[in-house]
């Protein structure tokens, strides 16, 4: 019966969000992601695809901006609700359903704003044709994408549930952030513990998968000294963007997990701050 309940509960939170965004016209959301893709991709556009550090960089540039869009959607979105969630809690309100609710309600706001990032990034860059699992690369990239930007949202879910307030979900945002920056592979070449904590950051996964769909090890992106210096090539390719199947199916499938193990968190955190409730 409980199951029952909880399960008619999340429609109903589902429909309560989409009010509150309707109601309070949080379109800045939308808009913000339109502003941070804009500039990006103005920057990157250019010299993508022309050399093999152009574009890793450009990659990097892209997963980040979709990590700041999705953690930037929740990130305060829990913790302002405490005490709204502890009252609530009292009269019969399944944890589990809230928290999933959110997601859901979420899912369709990432939906949108991938939409944005893919486009305006089609718009500056001049992306090739065939992808890896058909002869269309940007349905490859839009997944890609939409995971990083829905997976960071939930990873927001999860630390707004954690937070007390959303002054200290704001203060926590940055050194999220800089960890998921940090643990790309793309700035510093991760080694010991650090390449372990790699693995549980969708910067990591992300980039492994746009740099396998770019095939970044491709001959066809030269390095930039091996364009004054045609004798200089590259010795070794790089594992994690190998342009396969398993590689790419691998990193969505690890954002995902990711994701999961988050949304998990979050219900556990607000169980133990309600559970004197």
């Amino acid at each position: 019966m409980g199951i029952i309940q909880a399960i008619r509960q999340i429609p109903v939170y589902i429909g309560k969000n989409f009010r509150l965004f309707r109601n309070q016209k949080d379109w800045k959301f939308i808009i913000i992601a339109a502003v941070i893709s804009l500039l990006v991709c103005s920057i990157v556009g250019e010299d993508m695809f022309t050399t093999y550090e152009a574009t890793k960089s450009g990659f990097f540039a892209i997963i980040s901006a979709a990590i700041w869009i999705g953690i930037f959607n929740s990130i305060q979105r829990i913790c302002k609700e405490h005490d709204t969630i502890t009252s609530e809690y009292r009269t019969g309100l399944h944890l589990s359903s809230y928290i999933l609710s959110h997601v859901i309600f979420d899912f369709f706001l990432c939906l949108i704003q991938t939409i944005i990032l893919l486009g305006i990034c089609v718009w500056f860059i001049d992306f090739p044709e065939k992808g890896i699992l058909s002869d269309h690369a940007l349905p490859e990239y839009f997944v890609t994408l939409f995971l990083v930007v829905w997976g960071s949202d939930i990873m927001g879910i999860m630390i707004s549930s954690v937070a007390s307030t959303p002054n200290v979900a704001m203060t926590a945002m940055p050194f999220v952030l800089i960890l998921q920056l940090v643990m790309s592979g793309v700035l510093f070449e991760l080694k010991g513990a650090a390449e372990h904590i790699a693995n549980i950051t969708f910067s990591k996964w992300g980039m492994s998968a746009l740099g396998s769909i770019g095939d970044l090890n491709s001959e066809s992106l030269p390095l930039k000294m091996s364009l004054v210096f045609p004798q200089v090539t590259r010795l070794e390719s790089e594992a994690a963007y190998e342009a396969t199947t398993e590689n790419l199916m691998g990193a969505w499938g690890c954002m995902m997990l990711i994701g999961l193990v988050c949304i998990l968190i979050a219900i556990i955190s607000l169980k133990i701050r309600n559970r004197g409730s």
